[in-house]
């Protein structure tokens, strides 16, 4: 009898992601986008507008596990070009740990997120639950587009420069200071932990801003939020959405100092590490885009272009072209 091989920590590999949404998928008319690779939300019908789907769960740390959740959801809406409206949360609670202060702590912070981006926390379910050992809240997000600004991942176009914005990988590094501040503190001291772990706020996790003022400064073809498995899968994400091929440099592409020492700490990967903070976008009006981010504070720059499909997904290291990895198990998982 033939033995399953298990499956690693982090997303479902795509392949077999792929194969599951091809033959269960059940959609009707209304659907106007489904699921499938790199698309960051479902797009339904919602009479002159359409409404914007997303679910999303945080698992890798519980501090500040409210602001973690209202901006991972978010940020799938924000890359289809939409605005976040409406949020509802099943929150987990382990059993054996959890109390009344651990249920409000986690609703404060998700009402404070949802307040700061104008979002209604409108409902969802909590429980308290055996087989976990820490709290886990698995969120969705619904939100609204016009119906002339709608943009997913699936509108690259060859000759199109791919922008990013902030930086890789923001996320990681406030999850590697959290779970291992201890650690890292008595080898890189307290001041440097403490900035890691406020990076979900400085320089953010959020990319609803980055989305707005790119569509505002230039013509965007498609934008994809980078989470697990890092820039570099977020980059097959959106070369398998459009049919295209893509090539980037490596050089260009910006690797905070505290997330590049963090990484060489651990042996980790920066280009495989959860990213959320940064925004793809895949656009030719790229200088325009990139001068209005700037001007509102945000960093941006062009780490590479669009091509044909046939030439695959690589980076530019060291002179040499060579094939960008899937990272399908997380960079950091092999940390927390």
């Amino acid at each position: 009898m033939a033995i399953e091989k298990l499956l690693p920590v982090g997303k479902l590999p795509l392949k077999i992601l792929k194969r599951f949404l091809n033959r269960y998928a059940v959609l009707d008319k209304t659907v106007v986008v489904g699921p499938d690779i790199g698309l960051d939300a479902a797009v339904i019908e919602f009479g002159n507008k359409y409404l914007l789907a997303k679910t999303d769960p945080i698992t890798f740390t519980s501090e500040d596990i409210g602001l973690y959740t209202i901006n991972i959801n978010a940020n799938d809406i924000a890359a289809m070009g939409g605005v976040p409206r409406w949020f509802l949360a099943a929150i987990l609670l382990p059993a054996g740990r959890a109390d009344a202060k651990m249920a409000e702590k986690i609703f404060s912070q998700l009402s404070n997120a949802c307040k700061k981006l104008n979002i209604s926390f409108c409902g969802g379910h909590t429980e308290i639950t055996s087989g976990i050992d820490r709290p886990i809240v698995i969120g969705q997000m619904l939100g609204e587009v016009k119906k002339d600004k709608l943009i997913t991942a699936m509108g690259a176009k060859v000759g199109d420069d791919i922008i990013l914005t902030k930086g890789i990988a923001i996320e990681a590094a406030s999850i590697m200071a959290r779970e291992k501040g201890k650690e890292l503190a008595a080898k890189f001291g307290q001041r440097f932990v403490s900035r890691c772990r406020n990076f979900i706020k400085n320089p953010g996790i959020g990319v609803l801003k980055d989305s707005r003022i790119a569509m505002k400064f230039g013509r965007v073809h498609a934008m994809h939020d980078p989470t697990e498995g890092g820039i570099a899968t977020g980059l097959h994400e959106l070369a398998i959405a459009s049919k295209v091929g893509v090539i980037v440099d490596k050089d260009k592409i910006h690797v905070f100092p505290e997330c590049r020492r963090l990484c060489d700490y651990f042996g980790i990967n920066p280009l495989g590490a959860i990213a959320s903070g940064a925004l793809l976008i895949s656009a030719m009006d790229s200088k325009k885009i990139i001068t209005g981010l700037k001007k509102n504070g945000i960093k941006a720059s062009i780490i590479g272009r669009v091509v044909e499909k046939k030439n695959g997904v690589k980076i530019l290291e060291n002179g040499r072209l060579r094939n960008l990895k899937i990272f399908e198990r997380d960079e950091i998982t092999k940390v927390v």
